[in-house]
């Protein structure tokens, strides 16, 4: 299929508009970093201990159970810190607090409160149906796995800069490497933005987009560096707008197959994966951007910074 055949779009005219957009996208995430205090890493990476609780009520008369009214009588009964949420549906409800000496006591004293403060919600059921889960995770080791985490995304960012390089030149291992970290950056602003917190499952889904956005890239390189043996004599802004529109038919084809399957996952794999599929729908979206919009421009940018660099030196000579 070659639904994009003959295509001639004048993508780097448009370079500046698209510096602009993904310029507005990172400030945007960064000024949700700074509203929530910084990334908003989970129970993985900070410690701490998560609990899932069933609200289902006992009687269709009793209405779902509000959010606000249980974090209300936790604070009163000294979990002030608790980060409630609703998993999936209103009737489930995620409890995650902060490490502490005793977790088993600290779950004993959450059953104790919710069952003596919402009756209604929890009397017809034994320990194990209302307490679907719990998982406790030392503060220790989720420093050490942030730690990791970090280091794996870091190593990777280092090993494409390397490979890329022997592949084709530095250059373009810096384009690509500054592509792919904006496109890191702006699925981890867009996840503060929508509340998601970043998981073992979201760094996962990270690296994924890395590799996903990095095969883009390279296709494009690929037909970069042969263009510009083919039409020598054409100008640079032209042969890789040329190149572009060469391998968009491939580029958005590939995208459309794999946003599919993740939507499908999206939509139906349930809460369980929601923040690995939504970090995946994000990153897919602006990876496919930012092969087209960014890595490419780049190049286009140190190729005119270089050439103006050039002549002024010629000039001084």
């Amino acid at each position: 299929m070659n639904f994009l055949s003959n295509t001639n779009i004048d993508f780097i005219s448009k370079r500046k508009i698209a510096f602009i957009i993904s310029g507005l996208l990172i400030i945007a995430g960064i000024v949700s970093w700074i509203i929530h205090g910084g990334p908003q890493y989970g129970i993985d990476f900070t410690g701490g201990t998560l609990f899932e609780f069933d609200f289902t009520p006992d009687t269709v008369e009793t209405p779902p159970v509000e959010i606000q009214a249980i974090r209300n009588i936790l604070s009163s009964e000294g979990f002030s810190d608790a980060v409630i949420q609703e998993f999936g549906n209103p009737n489930i409800v995620l409890i995650k607090i902060k490490t502490s000496e005793n977790p088993h006591e600290d779950e004993e004293a959450l059953m104790s409160i919710l069952r003596t403060n919402f009756p209604n919600y929890a009397a017809n059921k034994t320990e194990v149906d209302f307490l679907r889960r719990s998982e406790h995770v030392g503060s220790k080791v989720g420093k050490e796995l942030r730690g990791k985490a970090i280091y794996a995304i870091l190593i990777a960012m280092l090993g494409i800069i390397i490979y890329i390089w022997w592949r084709f030149e530095l250059t373009f291992g810096f384009a690509a490497v500054l592509a792919l970290l904006h496109d890191v950056v702006i699925t981890v602003g867009l996840l503060s933005i929508l509340n998601i917190e970043i998981t073992i499952s979201v760094i996962a889904a990270l690296l994924a987009i890395v590799g996903y956005s990095l095969n883009d890239t390279i296709v494009l390189f690929v037909r970069i560096r042969e263009d510009l043996k083919i039409y020598r004599k054409e100008n640079y802004d032209s042969i890789i707008n040329h190149s572009i529109n060469e391998v968009l038919s491939r580029t958005v084809i590939t995208s459309l197959t794999t946003l599919i399957v993740v939507m499908i996952l999206f939509f139906f794999g349930g809460e369980g994966i929601r923040a690995f599929s939504t970090t995946l729908l994000i990153g897919i979206l602006v990876g496919t951007y930012s092969s087209i919009f960014i890595a490419s421009p780049v190049l286009v940018a140190y190729r005119n910074w270089k050439t103006k660099h050039t002549e002024k030196k010629h000039r001084r000579i």
